[in-house]
């Protein structure tokens, strides 16, 4: 196999594109680095367009297969210490909300660590899949990807619009728990299956739109002197106490 050593080879310049959002929408591709992250994607059924190496790899079904310097790989890599093996996937998108297990939805959620840090919860409760309502930051941005630690690959991802949203949810048959701090129930409580919780912002909570949709509000309760909670931490308390036997 030829190595590549070139950063303006056409297919290496095409894969760093990708790191701009942009690029991304128009392709629908994005990348994920390491060999635990190419491993879950496998598992999950993921087959790569294209395989970047720094040594030559196993086979990938129809990817294209590049063996590269660790020059080139550096400038693909949104590491500081770039693994030696990248994938170019296809996004997925899940189609509908469907009434079953527990799904999280996501408000206007804006940073890609907290968002790759609530997947990877939402993926070890066994969720049925997120929700992205509003605007909401790219969920295959590399930031985000590497958050996950590999469960992007094992957790479905939808988006709508908040209308379609709060539509859906005055339709759920649980549940539709909303998290507020204002709220005067403690979110320690039995939950109607299937559940819908919904999470808003850090800085702006729920929106009202949103609010309005949640059949019930609850509170986690902070008798230290924090005002609130990371998002993703609180998010994953909201999980677990949902999810709890």
């Amino acid at each position: 196999m030829l190595v590549i050593t070139s950063a303006q080879n056409p297919t290496i310049k095409a894969i760093r594109s990708l790191a701009d959002k942009k690029n991304r929408r128009e392709l629908r591709l994005f990348t994920a680095e390491g060999e635990d992250m190419l491993a879950r994607a496998r598992a999950e059924g993921w087959e790569p367009e294209t395989i970047v190496a720094r040594h030559q790899t196993e086979s990938w079904g129809k990817a294209n297969i590049l063996e590269v310097t660790p020059q080139i790989i550096a400038t693909l890599s949104s590491h500081n210490n770039p693994p030696g093996i990248l994938g170019v996937f296809h996004q997925r998108w899940a189609k509908e909300l469907t009434p079953n297990g527990v799904w999280l939805a996501l408000e206007d959620m804006r940073d890609p660590g907290n968002l790759g840090s609530i997947i990877r919860t939402a993926d070890a409760v066994n969720a049925a899949g997120v929700v992205l309502v509003g605007e909401c930051c790219d969920p295959w941005g590399p930031d985000c990807v590497r958050a996950t630690t590999g469960s992007i690959f094992g957790v479905p991802l939808l988006r709508m619009t908040k209308a379609q949203f709060a539509a859906a949810a005055r339709e759920w048959p649980g549940d539709v728990v909303g998290a507020a701090m204002a709220a005067a129930t403690d979110f320690r409580r039995a939950y109607a299956a299937p559940a819908l919780l919904v999470m808003g912002s850090e800085n702006n909570g729920l929106s009202p739109e949103l609010s309005a949709a949640c059949s019930i509000q609850v509170r986690i309760p902070m008798p230290g002197k924090t005002e609130s909670l990371n998002v993703a931490a609180a998010t994953a308390l909201m999980l677990y106490e949902i999810v709890k036997p």
